[in-house]
Parts: structure tokens; sequence; C-alpha cells
């Protein structure tokens, strides 16, 4: 619930999870080159299930993309990216892993771990074990139950939503 100016008192609807999976930060070596790649696999729904929110936002049941972090001591091209104020600020050791490079791999995946950190997301492969050789594999049920959603949201919002409603 939020009030506005103009519009006076407003509610934001709950916001409802469109799948649970596993995912995993990777180092890949092609080559002379290094690059980090960001896998997933969805549990639920399962892939027999057809899922239409799924579908219309084009999300595959397992996915690999290349993870590039930027630099955010080189410049950006004009409004692009965040504001200066907000960039993150790394430790030297992980600034000196990106160098005099624009963009270079999320290797250590530590530089998540810092607010304003810029990445870029290439799509790499719809199939990880072709790509990678690498076999996801999460929990065997997808049950509301078996679900640990409720665990992690259950204390501050209603479940309700996360299994039943309508799409936005």
């Amino acid at each position: 619930k939020y009030e506005t100016s103009t519009r006076g008192h407003r509610t934001k609807p709950s916001a409802r999870a469109l799948a649970k999976g596993v995912y995993r930060i990777l180092k890949h070596v092609s080559g002379r080159r290094n690059h980090t790649h960001l896998v997933y696999k969805l549990e639920c729904p399962t892939p027999d299930k057809p899922n239409e929110p799924q579908e219309s936002l084009n999300i595959e049941n397992e996915a690999s993309f290349i993870i590039q972090i930027k630099n955010p001591t080189k410049p950006a091209p004009p409004n692009v990216g965040i504001q200066n104020k907000r960039k993150a600020t790394f430790p030297a050791q992980l600034e000196a892993q990106l160098g005099s490079k624009r963009f270079g791999p999320a290797d250590p995946p530590d530089f998540l771990n810092y607010e304003g950190c810029e990445f870029l997301l290439i799509a790499a492969s719809d199939h990880i074990e072709e790509e990678l050789g690498l076999e996801l594999r999460g929990e065997e049920r997808c049950a509301p139950s078996s679900l640990d959603l409720i665990n992690i949201f259950g204390e501050t919002a209603s479940p309700k939503p996360l299994f039943e409603g309508t799409w936005a």
C-alpha cells in the first residue's frame, strides 16, 4: 500500500512466482579465453506441463548465459547504465581482475555481492549438457508442499499468490 499525490491511496498486487529451479555460476575455459556462465534449470513447473506466462516471457526450461561484469571505472555510452554516484565500488583485488577492460568475467562471483554491480547476460545455449557437459539436478518433486517459497516469503506476505491467481 502506498500514497500518491495525484491518485491517492494505491495498493500493489501480490507478486507471484513464475518458476522455481536450480542455478550455477561456472567458470568456462574455451581455448585461451575464460568466461563465466550463469546456467539454470527449472524444477517447477515441470517441463511436461504447459506454462503460459513462462512461454510468453520466453523462459526456457534450461538455459545458459555468459555473464560479464561491467568495470565501473570505465565510461559507458551516454544514458546507459546507472549514475556515477550509484555505481559499484569494488575492493582493490576485484578491480585488479577487471584491469583496463570495460567488461570481464564474473570470476569470482563475489562481484555480484556489491550494490550497484552492473552486468550483461548474453544468451549462450538452451542445452546446458550439450554446451558445458553439465547436468543440473534439483528436487525430484514439484508440489506446493515441497517449495521453499512459503518458508522464504510466508512471514512477510501471503503465500496464496505464489500458487494461484491471474497473471498481469
